[in-house]
């Protein structure tokens, strides 16, 4: 049976909260948000489109122009102005790039495979902050 948007919400936040260090809010780019609510206010100058159920689950976003944002039903990244926005049912993990942050890094790109083979890049903040993107989109592929 198809989990609910508010259930996959639910349990993708649990697993962020579970796999990341406090505080959540010391990172530069990345967070997770409890409710949509919260994510528009801070920007409302990223114009982004949700269906009625769909929840925002995590974001890193650098600029207006390099994002990459998790609902509970697409991944939305936009690299240097070009967007891309593809629903994330049936995908695979790909890799997740220099996550650990060796070397001065502060953000690196994940990937992950579509069921039609459509490889998908999403923005990672290194060091400890790698973990609310990471977890929330291994999280949402495994939860059906």
């Amino acid at each position: 049976m198809k989990k609910k948007d508010q259930s996959k919400h639910r349990i993708c936040i649990s697993k962020i909260k579970r796999a990341t260090i406090k505080p959540y809010d010391a990172f530069q780019w990345t967070k997770f948000y409890e409710n949509n609510s919260s994510f528009f206010d801070e920007y409302s100058d990223i114009p982004i489109q949700l269906n009625e159920e769909e929840l925002l689950i995590c974001s890193t976003i650098i600029n207006s122009e390099n994002y990459s944002i998790l609902t509970t039903q697409k991944l939305i990244t936009s690299e240097n102005g070009i967007l891309e926005s593809d629903l994330i049912i049936h995908a695979e993990n790909g890799l997740y790039g220099n996550f650990k942050g060796y070397g001065e890094e502060k953000l690196t790109f994940g990937k992950i495979i579509l069921e039609h083979g459509k490889i998908v890049k999403y923005f990672i903040e290194t060091g400890k902050a790698s973990m609310i993107m990471i977890q929330g989109i291994k999280t949402l592929i495994q939860v059906k």
